[in-house]
C-alpha cells in the first residue's frame, strides 16, 4: 500500500471510528483499501434495561418545582446538579489523550507506575494507553498528591476519559 501515506490511513481509520459506520472501501492510484468498522449494533430492549438514576436520585427529580433537596446525599445533589461529588473538588484531572486500553504498569507482571497516596511530579509516567499496538505513556501535567484512578487495568478508555485525579501541591 505504497500509494496512502500514514497520515492518510490514520485519518481513514479516524472518520471510520467516529461515524460507527460497518465499513469503507477506498481507492487511490489503482491501489484499494478496505477499512472495517464498528457494525451498528441493533437498539437495546429497554424493557430490561436499568433505570437511568439510582432510585433516591430518581426520587429527588421528581420533587414538584424544583424545591431544594432535604438533607440527602451530596453526591446525589451534586449528580442533580450536574456537578462532581465534593471528594472531587480542587483535583486536576489527568484525562486519555486518545482511544485504547489502560494499563496501570508497563507489563503484567510489573509495579504499577503510581500508587493512590503517591505523590507525582509534573512529566512523571502515570499509566500507559494502548491505541493499535502502540503503547502511549500518559505523564502527569501538574505536581501533587495521587487521591483517585478511575479505569480498571486493561479496561478501554475513550478520548477526554478522567483516569487520574491529583491534588495539586
Amino acid at each position: 500500500m505504497g500509494m496512502f501515506t500514514f497520515s492518510e490511513l490514520c485519518e481513514l481509520i479516524r472518520i471510520v471510528s467516529e461515524t460507527r459506520v460497518g465499513g469503507l472501501e477506498f481507492e487511490k492510484d489503482g491501489e484499494r483499501l478496505r477499512v472495517d468498522g464498528v457494525p451498528a449494533s441493533p437498539q437495546p430492549d429497554l424493557r430490561f434495561a436499568a433505570p437511568l438514576f439510582p432510585p433516591q436520585l430518581a426520587a429527588a427529580s421528581q420533587m414538584a418545582g424544583g424545591a431544594a433537596l432535604p438533607g440527602g446525599d451530596a453526591a446525589a445533589r451534586a449528580a442533580l446538579a450536574g456537578g462532581a461529588p465534593a471528594e472531587d473538588d480542587g483535583l486536576s484531572f489527568v484525562t486519555s489523550p486518545i482511544v485504547g486500553t489502560f494499563y496501570a504498569a508497563p507489563s503484567p507482571d510489573a509495579d504499577p507506575y503510581v500508587k493512590i497516596g503517591d505523590f507525582v511530579q509534573k512529566g512523571q509516567v502515570l499509566c500507559i494507553v494502548e491505541a493499535m499496538k502502540l503503547m502511549n505513556e500518559i505523564e502527569a501535567d501538574i505536581s501533587g498528591q495521587l487521591v483517585r484512578r478511575f479505569p480498571e487495568n486493561a479496561q478501554p478508555v475513550e478520548f477526554g476519559e478522567r483516569l487520574f485525579g491529583i491534588r495539586p501541591s
